[in-house]
């Protein structure tokens, strides 16, 4: 174990002054993960209660706090400018995408930066030299090439959940872009009918 670390330890430092970005990237990318995984709860963007009163054609009586709650009021607010209600639920849906986006540059921009750690790592492995043979010391040699592979390892890593995260979160919003826009024409057409009654 106390080997393991040991070798964990000697990684981080031959992957050398990158691992700070390469840090600052894997916190990123779980905080945008963390964030939009409870921000994009059902409950929090298509609460159940108004689902269901939009549906049944009920007044909806609900709260600002959800994304279907904040275009039922905007709705409510602006009865017949059915563009202005569709333009608002579009923002709405762009709000659900926020951070989304940074996930992206990071899984693309993660695994260049240990690269550029790597080819780094590489240049110094080459510059040992055996002042006696004017060679490099092949032992020494092959463990700091293993190592300097390590800045790519890590950049590979932390890309690779921020490209699942990515993925997944992208198909949670539009999934609830799709339901939203559902309600939102159920909404419209309620309006509408009613407009036509008066």
């Amino acid at each position: 174990m106390l080997l393991a670390a040991l070798d964990l330890a000697r990684a981080f430092r031959e992957a050398g002054n990158l691992i700070y970005p390469l840090g600052l990237c894997s916190f990123i990318a779980v905080f945008i993960i963390a964030e939009r995984l409870f921000a994009l709860r059902r409950a929090a963007v298509i609460p159940e209660h108004l689902a269901e009163s939009v549906v049944e054609g009920r007044p909806p009586v609900g709260d600002k706090r959800s994304a279907l709650g904040r275009i039922l009021d905007f709705a409510e607010r602006h009865p017949g400018d059915s563009e202005a209600i569709k333009a608002y639920a579009r923002l709405e849906v762009l709000k659900l995408e926020r951070g989304i986006s940074y996930l992206d540059t990071i899984y693309a921009a993660a695994p260049l930066i240990g690269l550029i750690g790597t080819v780094t790592g590489l240049l110094g492995a080459f510059s040992v030299v055996d002042p006696n043979t004017r060679m490099p010391d092949p032992v020494q040699f092959t463990e700091s090439v293993g190592y300097a592979l390590s800045a790519t390892i890590f950049g590979l890593c932390i890309a690779l959940p921020a490209l699942i995260g990515s993925g997944y979160l992208h198909r949670v919003v539009d999934k609830h872009a799709a339901q939203l826009d559902v309600l939102l024409e159920r909404v419209l057409a309620r309006h509408a009918s009613g407009a036509g009654r008066k």
